[in-house]
């Protein structure tokens, strides 16, 4: 549809807004619930990165030449 007429948002360009977002006008409440879904991101990308790291073990132990 449409959709693939939009432009495609830069790679760490969520981030970037994110840093420069103004806490100021946050409640503590507003905070740590942004805490919680910052630690949650986080723990995401942890698991993205053991999927990752897991198969790049396997692939260097399948194309392992080693005698």
């Amino acid at each position: 549809m449409f959709d693939d007429f939009e432009p495609r948002p830069r790679r760490g360009e969520a981030l970037t807004t994110l840093e420069r977002e103004d806490l100021d006008s946050y409640s503590i409440e507003d905070l740590q619930e942004r805490i919680g879904a910052l630690t949650a991101e986080i723990t995401r990308a942890q698991t993205a990165i053991e999927k990752k790291q897991a198969k790049k073990s396997a692939a260097d132990a399948l194309f392992s030449f080693r005698p």
